[in-house]
């Protein structure tokens, strides 16, 4: 038999029961003071992408500042750094402008290959067109010194979700999918880097730039992909 050992609190004779620590409110209060810096650390990014969207490239905390309101003491409540501010910025551009636009189209249905490629391409060509001060920022970031590369990431994620769609496209032809990945960086580079020499270069219009990336990308995965089923 297993004796239970609990400990007892003197009780004295006719006095109300001593009741338990009340930790719960300190708790309560922990928990929503959390919250309000998180959501008060995301205000503070939103007011900072529109900061980027007004200055570009030239980032600065001063900036971010008026964007919202407050002075740049109330910034560094938030942010430790300039740095990791700019993580917040680019974290945000990726999750919530680049990423559901282009892996939205690679998971769309289209009518035939070339039209799916035309609309990831249009997609991305359309993100810099609508949003230049955004995209000029992100790659004047890319890479920076022990820093994580956000960029690069998002490059990444888009690279792998076409590859996924690829070997899947690949396996149900009864075709070896080893190819797929590389193929899928293949097409991801070369869209990235033509569209960032017309994104300061600006001399082929935008629909004929998506078109000519578009013909050359079909030129290729078209001959090489088995028929749709």
């Amino acid at each position: 038999m297993t004796v239970k050992h609990t400990q007892q609190v003197a009780q004295v004779p006719g006095a109300p029961p001593t009741a338990e620590p009340a930790a719960a409110p300190q708790d309560g209060r922990r928990s929503r003071w959390t919250e309000h810096r998180r959501a008060r650390r995301e205000d503070l990014v939103g007011a900072a992408v529109e900061a980027v969207r007004r200055t570009g490239p030239d980032f600065a905390v001063d900036d971010v500042a008026r964007s919202a309101g407050v002075s740049k003491t109330v910034i560094y409540r938030y942010f430790t750094d300039k740095d990791e501010l700019i993580d917040a910025v680019l974290e945000r551009i990726s999750d919530t402008v680049l990423l559901p636009r282009l892996l939205g189209e690679i998971a769309a249905e289209h009518p035939d290959d070339r039209q799916a490629l035309r609309a990831v391409i249009a997609a991305f060509v359309s993100l810099i067109a609508d949003e230049p001060e955004l995209y000029r920022f992100a790659y004047a970031h890319a890479g920076r010194a022990g820093r994580a590369d956000l960029v690069a990431a998002t490059e990444h994620r888009i690279a792998e979700a076409l590859a996924a769609l690829l070997a899947d496209r690949l396996g149900a032809g009864g075709e070896a999918w080893g190819a797929a990945r590389t193929w899928a960086y293949g097409v991801v580079g070369m869209v990235q880097l033509a569209a960032h020499w017309w994104s300061t270069d600006r001399s082929v219009p935008a629909d004929e730039l998506v078109e000519q990336l578009a013909a050359l990308a079909h030129g290729g995965l078209g001959s090489l992909l088995p028929p749709r089923r």
